[in-house]
């Protein structure tokens, strides 16, 4: 009986067998992007949306709470945690966002990867990115054509649920059933289809490279170990000479580059250069124009795995690839002050959003300073006034003078009955019998507390603003 011995299987195969290329995560991730920005905008509690800026109705929803716009003091705490949390995610993980999340990235993964390569087979290889398809034959400008009607179809949906984050669906759908009549959001509507199409299609991954600003801005927030798609030169061996823009292409074949360095373990395959979205060699070090999208880290451990060693490119740091100073540190003084900062934010956002007003009230005096009436004694102040019930549910409404007994609500008479979300207004007239003045020549004017309330819930719902009462002089009543 033969007895056969197996050879143990090296490190690195064994790595590439129970590897999970990073593109397929990536692809998972895209999914559960695109299903959360799909489904976002039609999740309501207490029929308000979980996030929604409504410009019609001038509310902001958020957690399923409606704000008016009057009470928008929560949109800069808003602004903060978008912008910490792409400067920390920055800081921890490079342009991670670029790669892994941003609409740019996953709308040419979809365009170029599925319609293009996958769908229409114009591309022979979704790893070779440099190339684009042959224009020259028929078939690809028919299936250029296909390509552009399948992306202008997808274009309208993105610019669709776009709008629905300003424009409620419910009421964005309404809307198209009378285009005529909502010119503005058609207009809007398409304007944005359309730059996805002209974005998309054409200018492609130059919009990340020229016109994008976080590119410049990302190596501010970088640090010897933020974590990036970096090229071991060490295993590797240099390919390039010279200094940022300015590098010279040294070794173009691995038997020119084992010559200067013998233990040089790079290929010059190139498989991590042509798998790149956006046209750069890895192997030049860091560059403005690399989104961490990790195609490189994929291309490069599939070669090496291949030949049993572990991937040249790496999801690493400059500290422990470059530098070789340890191990990369996640937790620094940096990422910290990050992280500190958006609990605050996050935990002031949330005790604010907790206080939301069940009631705004505005109250502007007319341009009449006053009014005297026939019996030279009564004196009024018109006031113009707009209470909004913000609260959930119908109450009925009434004002009350605080703290003055002397000066008396003529107008309204009677509460009145206010839904929820609805606006009122009306005018407000104060009155007098009482002398308040006694200057001959300047008239006064009376501070006054007028409180608002919910006639079945006075002490819940309520507020108070304070305007002023003026009161003519003797000379102005003698007239």
């Amino acid at each position: 009986m033969d007895i056969i011995v197996e050879k143990p299987k090296t490190k690195g195969k064994e790595y590439l067998k129970n590897w999970i290329p990073y593109s397929i995560k990536r692809y998972w991730t895209y999914l559960a992007v695109t299903i959360v920005g799909l489904v976002l905008p039609w999740i309501t509690i207490n029929g308000n949306h979980l996030f929604l800026l409504n410009f019609d109705q001038k509310k902001l929803h958020f957690a399923g709470i409606a704000f008016d716009m009057q009470e928008l003091y929560l949109m800069p705490f808003l602004l903060m945690l978008l912008f910490l949390g792409i400067f920390a995610l920055t800081a921890v993980g490079g342009r991670a966002w670029c790669g892994w999340f941003c609409p740019q990235t996953i709308f040419r993964v979809i365009y170029r990867d599925l319609i293009e390569t996958k769908i229409l087979g114009m591309r022979k290889r979704i790893t070779n990115k440099q190339k684009d398809p042959d224009m020259s034959l028929a078939s690809n400008q028919i299936k250029r054509v296909v390509a552009i009607l399948i992306w202008s179809s997808l274009a309208l949906l993105a610019a669709a649920n776009f709008m629905w984050y300003f424009v409620p669906p419910e009421d964005f759908f309404a809307y198209l059933a009378n285009p005529a009549e909502h010119m503005v959001l058609i207009s809007f509507l398409l304007g944005i289809a359309l730059f996805l199409v002209v974005d998309v299609i054409f200018i492609k991954e130059n919009f990340c490279v020229y016109i994008c600003p976080y590119s410049r801005v990302q190596s501010v927030l970088y640090d010897k170990d933020t974590v990036m798609a970096i090229y071991d030169p060490h295993r590797g061996g240099e390919i390039y000479n010279g200094h940022g823009n300015d590098r010279i292409k040294q070794f173009s074949k691995q038997k020119d580059l084992l010559v200067v360095e013998p233990n040089a373990e790079c290929t010059t395959c190139e498989s991590c250069v042509t798998v790149c979205p956006t046209h750069i060699d890895i192997r030049k070090g860091l560059q403005l124009e690399c989104i961490n999208c990790l195609e490189c880290v994929d291309a490069c451990t599939k070669v090496m795995g291949a030949l049993g060693k572990p991937s040249l490119v790496r999801w690493s740091s400059e500290k422990e690839t470059i530098a070789q100073e340890g191990k990369t540190k996640y937790l620094r003084s940096k990422t910290i002050m990050y992280f500190v900062a958006l609990s605050l934010v996050f935990v002031t956002l949330l005790i604010m959003g907790s206080k939301k007003e069940t009631m705004l009230l505005n109250i502007d005096k007319t341009t009449r300073p006053y009014k005297i009436l026939e019996d030279g004694k009564t004196v009024e102040n018109d006031y113009l006034m707009l209470i909004t019930n913000t609260d959930a549910k119908a109450h009925d409404f009434y004002i009350e003078i605080v703290g003055n007994k002397n000066i008396t609500i003529t107008r309204p008479t009677e509460p009145f009955h206010m839904s929820a979300g609805a606006k009122k207004k009306t005018v407000v007239v104060l009155s007098t019998k009482e002398i308040l003045n006694k200057d001959v020549d300047k008239d006064l004017s009376i501070p006054v507390h007028i409180k608002a309330f919910a006639v079945d819930d006075k002490a819940k719902i309520h507020t108070t603003q304070e305007t002023v009462f003026v009161y003519p002089s003797t000379n102005q009543l003698k007239k």
